[in-house]
């Protein structure tokens, strides 16, 4: 199930330009199931109006402080212990002042004292505004008690000014929710996952390598999905095409080698290590320092020399929930056993590589030392979804055994 599917979410929105923004987010939102109340300041109404909020969410838009909600409480009391989460965005200096000094002056404030739940705030404003030490200080308070308050992002702003005080865009705004209400209350909350995603390119010359046909659909997914359960992501990815997933620490690597090291000093305090890469077996044995000509009609021999297994360096590892992957053309399940036992895996994930390899869907058989199970081919992200929950049954159960150990 999709971590927002029934969750009731707050959101407050401020006077700023970039309150537009904040629609795109809230109709985002209620797509994915959340049942969104929206919340304007009384600057905020002088830059999107309330019928546009309550068109994109289903919900009446609140902004009076005595207006009561439907259950017929009070609206703060109210609205602030029933939300699972409250997000403020866009957070102008001013309001991230009154929430900072506890002041309880309209409804969004009122609401924010009666929370219950997590509390996220996405400032925007002038760079100058957000760099001013008041405004740090206020910053740092909220943090402190426990508010997660994300950094801006640089960039050009509505004056004709650079610098950092833009509002995040909507995918990441929705990410770092996911990622809040996650560490919340998900499965995986205070858990350590580091994730393998993509291919790996082993240099021939400046210009040309050997890779593979990876995309990194699966191992992103994969990412995103650990992040909305709870854990603490690190994704180390091959070369892709694809955004980096919100709120999931992103290493970005090229070779075998530099994946290899990356996973090592992301494991060192890992609880689970998912590795979904696919790594190239071989690498020429030396990179060319320019560009190889071709020369007369001759062809290219090229020396290759295997690269390490890096998820069998970990078989030692009893601390460690590891998960490998097994993409075969011939004799799928025999070879996923096989190396199972092998590389001293919890649990492989088994595909046929022709058939998925670059593909949008995917049909995956889970072998681990209790037997076989398929999952039906269907899209990567929802097959992610299937996965990762398949994964934290197991993953749960092998804590549970450790610990009675």
């Amino acid at each position: 199930m999709d971590i927002l599917s029934g969750k009731k979410l707050l959101l407050g929105v401020c006077g700023s330009i970039a309150a537009y923004k904040v629609a795109q987010l809230a109709r985002d939102l209620t797509l994915a199931g959340a049942q969104v109340d929206v919340v304007l300041t009384a600057a905020a109404e002088r830059f999107v109006g309330a019928a546009t909020f309550q068109a994109l969410t289903g919900r009446a838009v609140l902004s009076d402080m005595w207006e009561l909600p439907e259950d017929g409480v009070i609206g703060h009391v109210s609205l602030g212990a029933q939300a699972d989460a409250i997000i403020v965005a866009p957070a102008t200096a001013h309001t991230i002042a009154r929430i900072a000094a506890g002041m309880a002056d309209d409804l969004l404030t009122t609401t924010i004292l009666a929370a219950t739940g997590p509390v996220l705030i996405a400032p925007a404003m002038n760079p100058l505004m957000y760099a001013n030490p008041a405004t740090r200080a206020n910053v740092a308070t909220l943090r402190a008690r426990g508010l997660t308050v994300l950094e801006p992002e640089e960039g050009r702003m509505a004056e004709h000014v650079s610098g950092k005080g833009r509002l995040p865009e909507p995918a990441r705004l929705e990410g770092e929710i996911r990622a809040l209400l996650g560490r919340h209350s998900g499965p995986l909350r205070g858990q350590r996952v580091v994730v393998t995603a993509g291919g790996t390119r082993e240099p021939i010359d400046p210009v040309r390598f050997v890779g593979n046909r990876s995309s990194g659909q699966m191992g992103y997914a994969l990412a995103a999905r650990a992040r909305d359960l709870g854990a603490g992501v690190t994704l180390v990815s091959g070369p892709t095409a694809l955004p980096a997933p919100a709120a999931v620490n992103v290493v970005q690597v090229e070779t075998a080698l530099q994946m290899r090291d990356a996973v090592q000093t992301a494991c060192e305090h890992a609880n689970m290590l998912i590795m979904n890469a696919a790594v190239a077996d071989f690498r020429p044995a030396a990179a060319a320092e320019s560009k190889i000509k071709k020369r007369g009609d001759g062809g290219l021999i090229l020396e290759l020399v295997p690269n390490p297994d890096i998820v069998a360096g970990f078989a030692q590892r009893r601390d460690l929930f590891k998960v490998g992957f097994a993409a075969e053309t011939d004799d799928l399940l025999a070879n996923a056993q096989g190396k199972l036992e092998r590389k001293g895996l919890d649990l492989i994930v088994a595909n046929d590589a022709v058939a998925s390899i670059g593909r949008p869907d995917i049909a995956l058989y889970l072998v681990d030392h209790e037997g076989i199970t398929p999952l039906p081919r269907q899209p990567k992200t929802e097959a992610a979804a299937a996965l990762l929950d398949a994964i934290v049954a197991r993953y749960t159960a092998w804590r549970a055994n450790r610990t009675q150990a």
